[in-house]
């Protein structure tokens, strides 16, 4: 199994960016999907979860109204798309994929993770 993350990068406050996510390796159109990150020095955390068919989604308080989760089955990808970016927002960012459903912001449900892509927002 593989989770490919990309689209970090060094953007400026108030800035954009879009983080895709491949998945190979495992059934994608029954997988879960989530993005979560992990600030320097803090612990992983969750930033939001989509459902099989991406009818649904959650997101964490700290960015809901600026991201934006979404799926596309045909291209076994996972995108986050990122706007109004602060500097608080600095992390890497990890696509993980579960087997379980509906439990998008609990990290002991997901079996497999990429392997992170920094985002970096300057102020």
């Amino acid at each position: 199994v593989q989770l490919q993350a990309s689209g970090g990068g060094l953007v400026q406050a108030g800035g954009s960016l879009r983080l895709s996510c491949v998945v190979s390796g495992r059934t994608f159109s029954t997988s879960v999907m989530g993005w979560f990150r992990r600030a320097p020095g803090k612990e992983r955390e969750f930033v939001a979860g989509i459902s099989r068919n991406g009818a649904s989604t959650q997101y964490a308080d700290s960015v809901k109204g600026r991201f934006a989760i979404s799926r596309d089955n045909a291209k076994n990808t996972v995108y986050l798309q990122m706007s109004s970016l602060k500097p608080e927002d600095t992390a890497v960012y990890y696509c993980a994929a579960s087997s379980s459903c509906c439990s998008y912001s609990v990290i002991g449900s997901y079996e497999d993770w990429g392997q992170g892509t920094l985002v970096t927002v300057s102020s």
